[in-house]
């Protein structure tokens, strides 16, 4: 059994790796647009990452799980409104799943000490060395009037499949080179 969770595994990284495996400008097309998307969909959004340090965009983050399950996606890191880094992240996961799913999704980070900490890490995992909290935007929320509790929030929109789950716990992000 253990095999077959690890062929699985394996499988599906070798797939979405190829899915998500962009060139450097179609990444940065699919980052803006993943912006302006956001920007569309949530009030005050253009403010408050005006507001916001840095945040990373992942425009294609896709997961699957069958008992196991996995996620893969790559993105930028914006910073003054310019993508200055890009980083993939891998998450993988055992328990009750079953389904597949790909969403966008931004983390913004608030204070310049989560952003430095993001920055340095050579593979920063989310539990470890910095906690998320997921912004439900529902209701007529103005983001730009929000003040957040945490210095590190997440948005995952535009969700096409089946799949629950919005945690993002064990995942880890690690930087990459892009051409």
């Amino acid at each position: 059994m253990k095999k077959l969770m690890a062929l699985v595994a394996l499988l599906f990284f070798v797939g979405t790796q190829q899915l998500s495996a962009e060139s450097k400008d179609v990444l940065n097309l699919q980052i803006q647009d993943t912006i302006k998307r956001f920007e569309a969909q949530a009030k005050g959004a253009k403010e408050f990452l005006a507001k916001a340090n840095g945040y990373l965009v992942i425009p294609n983050l896709y997961k699957a799980g069958f008992i196991v399950g996995g996620g893969y996606g790559e993105g930028g890191l914006v910073i003054n409104g310019k993508v200055v880094e890009y980083y993939q992240m891998v998450t993988a996961s055992i328990g009750f799943q079953a389904g597949a799913q790909k969403r966008s999704l931004i983390i913004a980070f608030l204070t310049p000490e989560a952003l430095q900490s993001f920055r340095t890490s050579n593979k920063w995992k989310v539990g470890v060395d910095g906690s998320i909290a997921f912004v439900d935007w529902g209701g007529g929320i103005d983001l730009s009037t929000v003040d957040f509790k945490k210095s590190i929030v997440a948005f995952a929109f535009d969700n096409k499949g089946l799949m629950g789950s919005l945690s993002l716990d064990g995942s880890v992000f690690s930087k990459i080179k892009k051409p």
